[in-house]
């Protein structure tokens, strides 16, 4: 199976570029075994499910494969809401095995998987119907015993290997008082504490850190004086809405959070496009409290040799007998709606919704990690209708779509439904074409983020744009929610063809996936 490298974290002398794994990585959970990092996030609606990811440097990762990829672990009926579906993880390892807890909110509740490979297979679910509440946890004690904490925030000890609880949940402490959502709690033994870290005030801009500590896991737990540890709420810093963290130690036994964050764009309110990104921070203990230090998108590089992965290719030929790991559809991927053995070297897409408003429309698509990037697509129409699609949600899309002779550009904001543009093209084969450019300077107090061009290239390779769209209307801040942009490709009429797919990054500082 192809592996997918985020190499945001690239090293430029001494500093690397943060987030570490950037577009829609949320709610990271990070866990280490022996030189062996590795890190998951939450996937909502998409499948396959949570994203898994290793690195030796804990700057560069690469993608190894999603832990959730068989119909039998991941169920997202076909009225499954974009932002349901997974929500959360923690990662953890522990007596040789990775363990891995989530909250399927569309359905299953709460869901403990294990491997021997963080790579895969994992296993088939172990449901937790005594465990009740988002952002489950899992911690081991000394004795043996499991505890699952979980949002609110609660806890419970569970035989991890039957899904069973054993006793009565019971409350541990809720950060601040009167503080919004806490939630995405970890339990740590570090030293002579038990550290309960959490999320408080929702994950919007009053999203921040908080800790406590006691002697047993049980506790009573004490809150951090310094409490949020983490928050950017109330500033201009670039990166907002950070929260919902993970501790790790380093290579050298320095400490390290991995959490979440956004970098809103445009005027006022600011609106952020790629979602919720995995961002990487220092942490120093003082007083046995952890103080993490400066957040930026250019950061101290950490004192140890870092591990760039091997460059990855801008284009994918789908010349492999499956779709590498970042590629993700909606809900579900059935084999007779995705192939790439009906046309060798091309993806063959069948059509099952009638467009991007349907949420079984057929669709794969690739985070857009990068603020300013430019993506290509080479389709074969004549069989169907179909094209390149940016997506946010249903409500939410931008489209350029090809059928025999005709290229139209399609525009999806809330109940509104627009043909933007249309172009007359030869029959045959069509490279389809958006490119994104973020607003590099604010003059008006309503400028949006970026701006989002659809177009075509001819044989010669010119570019013909066909609309320039407002890329605000494709950001969490208009469409709510929890995820970021995805673009890729979709059917929505008959089959459609594609021979490639390239990404790459229009801005200096990144290098492009796979």
């Amino acid at each position: 199976m192809a592996k997918l490298s985020h190499a945001a974290g690239e090293r430029k002398g001494t500093t690397i570029d943060n987030p570490v794994i950037p577009g829609f990585h949320p709610d990271p959970s990070i866990c280490r075994a022996g030189e062996d990092y590795y890190l998951a996030c939450s996937s909502f609606e998409y499948f396959p499910g949570v994203p898994v990811f290793h690195s030796r440097d804990l700057v560069h990762w690469t993608q190894i494969g999603n832990a959730l990829d068989r119909p039998g672990q991941l169920r997202l009926p076909p009225g499954t809401r974009s932002s349901g579906g997974i929500y959360a993880p923690t990662l953890r390892h522990h007596e040789g095995r990775f363990w891995l807890i989530v909250t399927n909110v569309s359905g299953d509740g709460n869901l403990l998987f294990t491997a021997t490979d963080p790579a895969g297979p994992w296993s088939d679910p172990i449901r937790l119907p005594g465990v009740h509440g988002i952002d489950p946890d899992l911690a081991w004690d000394d004795d043996g015993n499991c505890w699952c904490t979980v949002a609110g925030v609660s806890q419970v000890r569970i035989d991890p290997h039957t899904g069973e609880t054993l006793g009565e949940p019971r409350r541990l402490w809720s950060g601040a008082p009167g503080a919004k959502a806490p939630e995405a709690p970890h339990l740590y033994r570090i030293g002579e504490y038990w550290y309960l870290l959490i999320a408080e005030g929702g994950t919007e801009r009053c999203h921040g850190v908080s800790i406590a500590r006691g002697r047993t896991p049980e506790g009573p737990f004490e809150p951090c004086p310094a409490n949020p540890i983490l928050t950017h709420r109330g500033t201009d810093h670039p990166v907002q809405n950070t929260g919902h963290g993970d501790l790790v130690q380093g290579p050298d036994g320095s400490w390290w959070m991995v959490f979440l964050g956004v970098r809103p764009q445009g005027g006022t309110p600011g609106w952020h496009i790629l979602g919720r990104e995995t961002f990487l921070a220092p942490v120093t203990w003082v007083d046995d409290w952890p103080v993490v230090g400066e957040v930026s998108t250019t950061m101290a590089s950490p004192p140890w040799p870092l591990q760039e992965p091997a460059a990855v290719p801008v284009r994918d030929d789908f010349d492999l007998g499956e779709l590498a790991v970042g590629w993700i559809s909606l809900r579900s991927r059935p084999a007779e709606s995705h192939t790439t053995g009906e046309r060798a070297g091309w993806l063959s897409l069948h059509a099952r919704g009638e467009s991007l408003d349907d949420p079984e429309v057929t669709f794969v698509g690739r985070r857009q990690q990068h603020l300013s990037c430019r993506t290509r697509a080479l389709a074969d129409p004549a069989e169907g209708r179909g094209g390149l699609a940016v997506r946010l949600d249903e409500e939410h899309h931008y489209e350029i779509e090809a059928t025999p002779g005709q290229i139209r550009v399609l525009a999806r904001v809330g109940p509104f439904r627009s043909e933007v543009a249309s172009h007359r093209t030869p029959p045959g084969p069509v490279v389809l074409r958006v490119d994104t450019a973020v607003t590099r300077q604010v003059t008006d107090a309503r400028q949006g983020p970026d701006t989002v061009t659809l177009g075509v290239e001819d044989e010669a390779g010119t570019y013909l744009e066909l609309a320039a769209l407002d890329g605000r209307y494709l950001s969490t801040e208009v469409a709510g929610g929890f995820t970021g942009r995805v673009i890729g490709l979709y059917a929505s009429a008959g089959t459609v063809h594609f021979d490639w797919f390239d990404h790459e990054a229009l801005e200096a500082g990144t290098t492009v996936p796979s």
